[in-house]
């Protein structure tokens, strides 16, 4: 079974090295996806053993993800594992979310940072409880981490997933169409760490951007239901 690691990341040469070292340990290759980074990101992630592709002008996270689903199934990946190349993940818990994704339980997984005791800040939490809340509204089967990029995902459920949304939306957008799709989620609770130079976007707006995608596709997706 080959597996992939998809990291999509804009200006994380702090990080990357790091992250690329463990991930390779775990998977059989890890895919950089450098978003238009002007640091020396790609340079690093190359020199770490990671395979790199570069945007040359930033295009967000939900299209450099997009450019890791299609390079991943390319090469004939069975299991693709996401997570962020700002060191908040930690590869060494690839095995845990992969693997329901192995034994043929989950089509997606989730790496909740919610089911053990996180250390998040109470206005990150708030917005992350927002959004999961969007998502979860309506439906029996919840989650309680809508927002972790620590996922992994099976051919069949890459199959059925299109990002279209070239920011951070595409996170909920591929929930949304995991579920639309009938595919099996499951989450496995993973730890996080946030560094004060890792994050790219600023926590308010990329919360506020997040929950108005999400509410968009929501409204999508009760108009298809209703039909």
């Amino acid at each position: 079974m080959k597996i992939i690691a998809v990291i999509p990341c804009l200006n994380e040469e702090n990080f990357i090295a790091d992250v690329v070292v463990k991930a390779l340990k775990h998977v059989d290759r890890v895919f950089v996806i450098d978003d238009g980074s002007t640091d020396h990101t790609a340079a690093i992630a190359r020199q770490a053993g990671a395979d790199v592709i570069s945007h040359e002008k930033r295009r967000g996270a939900g299209a450099a993800t997009r450019t890791g689903f299609e390079a991943a199934l390319k090469l004939g990946a069975d299991v693709v594992v996401t997570l962020d190349g700002d060191g908040q993940h930690n590869p060494d818990e690839i095995p845990a979310v992969i693997r329901p994704v192995i034994a043929g339980k989950a089509d997606v997984t989730i790496g909740s940072r919610f089911m053990r005791e996180a250390n998040v800040s109470r206005y990150r939490k708030f917005g992350i409880d927002l959004i999961t809340w969007l998502y979860n509204i309506g439906y029996k089967n919840k989650i309680s981490d809508a927002q972790s990029g620590f996922r992994a995902f099976n051919r069949k459920a890459l199959a059925h997933i299109a990002i279209t949304y070239p920011g951070f939306g595409f996170s909920i957008e591929t929930l949304v169409q995991a579920r639309k799709h009938g595919l099996i989620m499951i989450e496995v609770p993973v730890s996080c760490i946030y560094h004060d130079s890792s994050s790219t976007e600023h926590p308010v707006a990329h919360g506020w951007s997040v929950a108005l995608a999400i509410v968009k596709i929501r409204v999508v997706e009760e108009i298809f239901r209703s039909k």
